[in-house]
């Protein structure tokens, strides 16, 4: 009987969603990598994004927007093989969307812009997970400032120079770094919260959606800082 309680003491420490966020994540960021620097070295795939107008680029972005939409919402209730399929669909197309990061920069600028990323994602995150400064109230001016920077980006379409695109893509790096930050904590509550309480099927969902926060918060980080660095081909 004390045996038994033990193990599922033990069980409930390591069974965390904040444990498989990351992992879950991991898997996305590693999906995205292999299936971008695919599509940038398959002449197939280049020619149907690339060569076709925009239609290939649009139809995609479209996709993956609705996709991250519905997992976004509906994450709670649909099936577990449904949110894991999603997750990693939206990672595959994602990948396929960043391929031309490795035909615009060059391969020292990407791994500079992703190990820089990754140092300040683990800095933030470790931050978040032993401050005991409440980040919840910074959820309402995180919202705003990526309406702010929706807004910043349609106006960059129109307005050329360096310094403006500049100072947007530092901004960008502030606000996902600031975010990382913030759903770190949040996710930290609800798995501090329900690790131990929840079934299986919920614990998978749970981690699945806190892994697409972090996952996006990782790769808008890294994307802007790419641009600062941004010695191209």
């Amino acid at each position: 009987m004390v045996t038994g309680l033990l193990a599922s003491g033990a069980q409930a420490r390591y069974r965390t969603i904040l444990r498989n966020v990351y992992m879950w994540m991991s898997v996305g960021l590693s999906l995205t990598a292999v299936m971008a620097w695919w599509a940038a070295n398959s002449v197939t795939v280049r020619n149907i994004l690339f060569e076709n107008g925009r239609a290939p680029i649009f139809i995609l972005i479209i996709g993956s927007f609705r996709l991250v939409f519905l997992l976004s919402r509906n994450s709670r209730t649909m099936s577990v093989p449904a949110a894991m399929g999603g997750f990693m669909l939206y990672a595959v197309l994602n990948g396929v969307l960043m391929s031309f990061i490795f035909l615009a920069y060059t391969g020292t600028v990407i791994f500079q812009a992703f190990a820089v990323s990754a140092g300040m994602f683990a800095v933030m995150s470790l931050w978040a997970i032993t401050t005991k400064r409440d980040l919840s109230g910074w959820g309402h001016y995180l919202f705003m400032g990526l309406i702010g920077l929706i807004i910043a980006g349609v106006v960059g379409i129109f307005i050329g120079g360096e310094t403006y695109h500049f100072l947007y893509s530092a901004v960008g790096v502030v606000l996902f770094t600031a975010l990382t930050a913030y759903d770190t904590q949040m996710i930290k509550r609800m798995s501090d919260g329900a690790s131990a309480d929840v079934g299986e099927s919920d614990f998978v969902r749970l981690s699945i959606i806190g892994a697409l926060k972090l996952y996006l918060d990782f790769i808008n980080m890294f994307l802007f800082l790419l641009r600062i660095f941004g010695r191209r081909r």
